[in-house]
């Protein structure tokens, strides 16, 4: 089997997440995880919280905390939060320990003497009121892109164009709201990415697999305007990497550290050192290193559009422009926006639900199955709630939900707590074991093409032929006239239970687990083989009926939940 390499996004440290970020790249990225591991491949699934940057800064600020105190707290915050979502990250690190502080300034090094790093004398724009230069995200102001009168000084979020503070109209300092900004020179390093135009427009063409969305916003940055441009890779602030050429000083860049995006993404190796010195795993240079065997991984990203850029150039720049032996990604997976009811997700406004927040509504699957069944693959997508509650009424309880608990009470009332023995399987139960066949297969195809919509609308087709099965069969009418054509009806029924749990255990794990657990087969196992896994529990084989898999929402609850989260308009 391939051995696989998956990483998703890092979310920024300053704050919970809302569930726009979370199908953007965690979930999907567990999703597959989970699937390839039951498939039966090696997988290595890291995250990390993304800690340095002027995000960090501001966000400790307002809580009124030292900033690396601040981390800290959030760091585990968001690390609970995960694993109330069941995503099953094999380690989930932190941009910045001492593992990644140590190999950004390698890599820094490597660059340097490769040429490709530069020092460069340049105006910044410094705030009079505040006295202190302002790095890009220290300052706001309108786009002159797209007018989004929001935009950063490093990304506008609404069109995605890389940007620079001085580029912004009417800029502003986000730390005092002062416009008397004024620019002044300042020494800082640049990564010469345009010598590496043409590497990255060839490799990025060798990868014909990818989606529309990853590459065309790549194409965009390399090709429009100016196309791919220099990139200042240090910034003017006490917290982050501090710059140094390997271990060495870097003359003139004393009291600077690296650019959050220049160390953010050489945390995802550095993840994989921070896995192995916490006893979790071992020998993590066989995972990124090509000549230590990573040449059998395939690395799959999962990530936003708007990270793109810096996954598919600056990121990949970097690693070619070290002319050292690492691993580059295989496949980038990226995801349009999740919207809220019309409207953006916003702390500031209370508008939407965020992931601690969801959590104490609902259990995580309920989230789970709708983020997923709804991902923004194609296009950006939007999250009501009378959707939510359609869904899982009608997928959750009325589907699934529905079979297990209809054929288990069913049984339990005829047969006993045990399948029964008696009874052939007829033509009936053969063309619907043959429909079962076909449909994994397409299951299949949909989740190693990572097309999560269209496995999701699969599953639930799998889900759907079971309760159409037992419809159309009608075991409890059969049972008046022949018990043991019931029975044979009534033990297929039943193993349908493990085989959905097996097949659903990626998008509903803790449901998965619960219907594994009712009927005595705690362990996991792939339907390779669709005839044989409907057989796995023979006759006598015990079980229990179980609690209520998904309680339906009502619409008192619909209603009041779309009353909290609504927010102020703007």
């Amino acid at each position: 089997m391939t051995r696989h390499l998956i990483t998703s996004a890092i979310p920024y440290i300053n704050g919970i997440k809302h569930l726009g970020n979370l199908v953007g790249s965690q979930l999907p990225a567990d999703l597959y995880a989970r699937y390839l591991r039951a498939r039966g491949n090696e997988v290595l699934f890291l995250c990390a919280t993304d800690e340095h940057g002027t995000p960090a800064e501001l966000a400790a600020a307002k809580a009124g905390k030292p900033v690396a105190e601040y981390c800290a707290e959030m760091h585990a915050a968001q690390a609970k939060i995960a694993d109330g979502f069941g995503l099953s990250f094999d380690h989930f690190g932190r941009s910045s320990s001492v593992q990644n502080q140590k190999l950004t300034q390698h890599f820094a090094g490597v660059l340097a003497d490769q040429g490709l790093i530069e020092d460069v004398v340049e105006q910044q724009v410094y705030s009079v009121a505040d006295g202190r230069f302002l790095p890009d995200r220290y300052i706001e102001g309108t786009c002159p892109n797209c007018g989004f009168d929001s935009a950063r000084g490093d990304q506008c979020d609404n069109c995605t164009k890389q940007l620079d503070p001085v580029d912004l109209i009417d800029a502003h300092s986000t730390i005092s709201g002062s416009t008397d900004l004024e620019m002044r020179d300042t020494k800082h390093l640049f990564l010469k990415q345009s010598q590496m135009k043409d590497r990255l427009d060839q490799w990025i063409d060798s990868k014909a697999d990818w989606p529309v969305l990853t590459t065309s916003i790549a194409k965009k940055w390399l090709h429009d305007g100016d196309g791919l441009q220099d990139r200042g890779i240090t910034r003017d602030l006490d917290w982050g990497v501090p710059v140094k050429r390997g271990d060495d000083e870097w003359p003139g860049m004393e009291g600077k550290v690296f650019y959050v995006w220049f160390d953010a993404p050489i945390e995802y190796i550095a993840c994989a050192q921070e896995w192995v010195d916490a006893g979790k795993g071992s020998d993590w240079q066989r995972w990124w290193r090509t000549d230590q065997g990573a040449d059998d991984v395939r690395y799959t990203q999962f990530m936003g559009k708007d990270n793109v850029p810096f996954h598919t150039l600056s990121f990949p720049a970097t690693i070619m422009g070290s002319n050292e032996p690492w691993k580059l990604v295989d496949y980038i997976k990226s995801f349009n926006y999740l919207n809220y009811d019309g409207g953006q997700f916003s702390t500031s406004r209370g508008r939407g639900v965020f992931m601690d927040q969801a959590l104490e509504l609902l259990p995580a699957d309920y989230w789970r199955w709708w983020l997923l069944s709804h991902a923004p693959e194609t296009s950006d997508a939007e999250f009501t709630w009378e959707n939510f509650q359609s869904s899982v009424n009608k997928d959750l309880a009325d589907v699934l939900g529905n079979f297990v608990s209809r054929i288990t009470k069913f049984c339990r009332s005829k047969f006993g707590e045990a399948v029964p023995e008696a009874g052939e399987f007829g033509e009936a139960e053969a063309a619907l074991i043959a429909d079962l066949t076909e449909r994994v297969t397409r299951y299949q195809g949909h989740m190693d093409a990572i097309e999560v919509r269209k496995a999701a609308q699969e599953l639930r087709a799998i889900w759907a032929a079971g309760n159409e099965y037992l419809q159309a069969q009608a075991p409890w009418t059969t049972f008046k006239t022949d018990p043991d054509k019931a029975a044979a009806q009534v033990r297929l029924a039943l193993n349908l239970i493990p085989f959905y749990a097996n097949l659903s255990a990626p998008f509903i794990p803790d449901a998965a687990a619960k219907m594994l657990s009712a009927v005595h087969l705690p362990d996991q196992v792939w339907p390779d083989d669709v005839t044989a896994t409907l057989s796995v529990m023979a006759p006598g084989h015990a079980f229990d009926v179980p609690e209520v898999l998904f309680a339906k929402i009502s619409d008192d609850d619909r209603e009041s939940w779309a009353e909290r989260f609504a927010g102020t308009r703007d």
